[in-house]
């Protein structure tokens, strides 16, 4: 099926999102909310957004308004109807009602709601309705993650959720995963299952919050607040929340209840108001003293506070898996422990929430910004890049890149220029801190662009700019 026109209802941070992203990608969308002037203040902060949500702000007017009393009836034409109000069951149920007395037949109807399982949302709906109904499950800010889980059940027109993981990814330019209706769904699943084994392993093997924060963080691929920075992040209180709905919804024998156990401390910091950043503190804080400020960090056995003190694992800048894990002593045992529990739990997962190890490393990728998914972390640890998902026959820059050294051409201290010639293409990595930008690398830029050219690196950041 053809998505030529989309209604977005609910004009929350989400749908806002979502229909700014479909405005980017030329598809005719109108924004509704309960009443018009709630859509257009939405408008208007889609238009003044940092970062900003739209490619092209001019095409702002691409994206029309209405209330849900007066200007319904624009559901009759549209192809998708994306669901994005309150996580209220009957407020849904109630738009849900209303949605299928308007919609024109086989139009796709979505909740992206992160949480409710369709079997609630979809009670209400006939065995006609159900076929057409699906989540979608964006991730904010929706313009710049990559990951989109399509969350179906056995209700579902499967070839209608083919169509629309097609549009998603060709049109909307997301990496679409189809999952299974269970908690969590996938990226959350896992996601928040490996932070809760970071955490639990950093109190089993005595580690400061420091130490486990510079091991579960860029040697392992995964962005530097590590475990504890991220808790304090998203907020403590909320983090206990969402491990409170995991331990209602899964199975008493599934692993993940064992690592979502209330902890005493975690407990006693939300209790006096330390929730993370949002609150006084949480497993960082800044203390001021003496008109200074001095980051401090909690030590985990005793629950005071200190100055914080860098961990030098003379791992780089970068993922180094390798170095990583043949590490000594309680430092080196703690990284393998974690990254042995996080990819046992996510081979479990197989087939009961997706058919792939790709899509869990993919949604590993984009969803929660890991360099490489649970599964590529095994394999690279044991020198393979395996991409099974990938045609045997596709040359990729992960596959070759064990065997560098034997295409380097040229190098300094800046970059390196390397010529793969069974493809007849240059290859330039940037190698200086943040990859900036210097004399060295753009001479070899220079040098490598007489032929068909690809940049890469190893770095958190592609590069931070010109070194000025």
């Amino acid at each position: 099926m053809d998505i030529k026109k989309v209604v977005v209802i609910g004009s929350g941070t989400m749908g806002s999102g979502i229909a700014a992203h479909l405005c980017n990608a030329k598809i005719p969308v109108t924004l509704l909310d309960l009443t018009t002037e709630i859509s257009e203040k939405a408008r208007d902060r889609i238009f003044k957004s940092k970062p900003p949500l739209l490619l092209d702000k001019s095409k702002i007017e691409n994206i029309k308004v209405g209330n849900i009393n007066d200007n319904f009836d624009v559901v009759k034409d549209a192809d998708w109807v994306v669901e994005a109000v309150v996580e209220r069951i009957d407020i849904k149920h109630n738009i849900y009602e209303k949605i299928f007395k308007f919609r024109k037949s086989g139009a796709i109807v979505s909740s992206n709601t992160s949480s409710i399982p369709i079997k609630i949302l979809s009670e209400k709906l006939s065995s006609e309705e159900k076929k057409d109904f699906c989540i979608t499950h964006f991730f904010n800010p929706v313009r710049y993650m990559g990951l989109l889980e399509i969350v179906k059940n056995e209700n579902n027109d499967l070839n209608k959720i083919s169509s629309l993981k097609k549009f998603c990814e060709e049109e909307l330019g997301k990496g679409a995963i189809v999952c299974n209706d269970t908690p969590g769904f996938l990226g959350n699943r896992i996601g928040v299952y490996a932070m809760q084994v970071a955490m639990t392993e950093a109190f089993k093997f005595k580690l400061s919050i420091e130490e486990a924060d510079a091991i579960f963080g860029r040697p392992m691929g995964i962005p530097k607040t590590g475990v504890f920075g991220l808790y304090d992040l998203i907020g403590i209180d909320l983090m206990s929340d969402v491990l409170k709905s995991f331990i209602k919804e899964l199975p008493k024998t599934d692993e993940f209840q064992i690592v979502a156990k209330e902890i005493p401390l975690v407990k006693k910091l939300i209790e006096t108001g330390y929730t993370g950043r949002k609150g006084k503190g949480g497993f960082y804080r800044m203390n001021k003293e003496s008109g200074q400020k001095i980051l401090e960090a909690i030590n985990l056995k005793t629950g005071n506070y200190s100055p914080v003190k860098k961990i030098n694992l003379d791992l780089g800048d970068t993922m180094n898996l390798k170095d990583l894990k043949n590490l000594k002593g309680s430092l080196g045992d703690y990284s393998n422990k974690v990254i042995s529990k996080i990819t046992k739990y996510a081979s479990s997962l197989i087939p009961s929430v997706t058919e792939s190890k790709n899509n869990i490393d993919e949604a590993m990728r984009l969803g929660f910004n890991w360099t490489v998914g649970p599964f590529e972390m095994a394999d690279e640890r044991n020198d393979e890049i395996k991409q099974n998902y990938l045609d045997n026959s596709l040359v990729t820059l992960r596959r070759i890149k064990n065997n560098k050294m034997n295409y380097l051409k040229k190098f300094n201290s800046s970059a390196n220029y390397y010529y793969y010639e069974p493809n007849r293409y240059n290859i330039v990595e940037f190698k200086t801190k943040a990859n900036a930008l210097d004399s060295q690398s753009m001479e070899m830029l220079k040098l490598a662009s007489d032929n068909n050219l690809i940049i890469i690196n190893d770095s958190m950041q592609f590069s931070a700019g010109v070194n000025l």
